[in-house]
């Protein structure tokens, strides 16, 4: 299958860790390739409010309308909040929006994102207003403390028997705590975000043994099996493409 990049850029959201995204038009039939990042996004992607999960390996997209896409990609653990629906049962799908909210709200929405001068600011309300108003509904706010406690943790390398030890969970604990944020365990949420560091290393630049090493992989084969693994492709290819 013949992948094409239509032209992309993004900007950091007035949502603290998330980053709001556009994608220019492309002819139907143009396909990407998604590379797990350990975030769920609010889309508007041909022409629906799409609510894209939380990915285990890389999801190929196909565009059918040739229409340009805005995207919301919340910081990991942040979806549930935002979408009201555990991470886990989103993982690897793309859904209708309409499948999680009433109908009649989910159209007042799309068309005020459709109609809007910045359809990207739209979809920035939309979630700054399920966040405040989980916020009003009491939430329990150590939940969000220990998700952003987690990946952080784990993006500084630490294993998840140290992160659940640190945290006050046994390890089964924290892997349910992890499915319900992230859509997977700890133990994958780390090989994501390690293979994302990787990532950013090698497009700038750092040769791929020095990327191995400096990311926290065992040696650049361990590098290269995780990430054909994760990303279907290999390094090399992902660098020339952008990513």
């Amino acid at each position: 299958m013949h992948e094409e990049r239509a032209p992309y850029e993004e900007r950091a959201s007035r949502l603290r860790g998330a980053v709001a995204w556009t994608r220019a038009p492309a002819p139907p039939g143009t396909t990407g390739r998604v590379l797990p990042d350990g975030c769920m996004d609010l889309l508007l992607w041909n022409g629906e409010l799409v609510v894209a999960g939380p990915d285990t390996r890389a999801y190929l997209t196909t565009e059918r309308l040739g229409l340009g896409v805005y995207g919301l990609r919340l910081p990991p653990g942040t979806g549930p909040r935002v979408f009201g629906t555990p991470a886990w049962e989103l993982r690897d799908q793309r859904i209708p929006l309409a499948a999680l909210w009433p109908g009649k709200q989910v159209c007042e929405l799309h068309e005020r994102v459709a109609q809007a001068r910045d359809p990207l600011a739209a979809l920035e309300s939309i979630a700054a207003g399920r966040l405040t108003a989980e916020r009003h509904a009491a939430a329990d706010p150590r939940g969000a403390a220990l998700v952003e406690t987690v990946v952080a943790e784990l993006r500084d390398g630490a294993g998840v028997a140290e992160v659940a030890r640190r945290a006050g969970l046994s390890e089964r604990q924290l892997h349910r705590r992890c499915r319900d944020a992230f859509g997977y365990g700890a133990k994958t949420l780390a090989r994501v975000l390690r293979m994302q560091r990787a990532l950013c290393l090698a497009t700038a630049g750092t040769p791929l043994a020095e990327t191995a090493v400096r990311a926290g992989y065992a040696d650049q084969a361990h590098l290269a099996r995780e990430v054909r693994a994760l990303a279907g492709a290999p390094m090399t290819e992902l660098v020339r493409g952008g990513g």
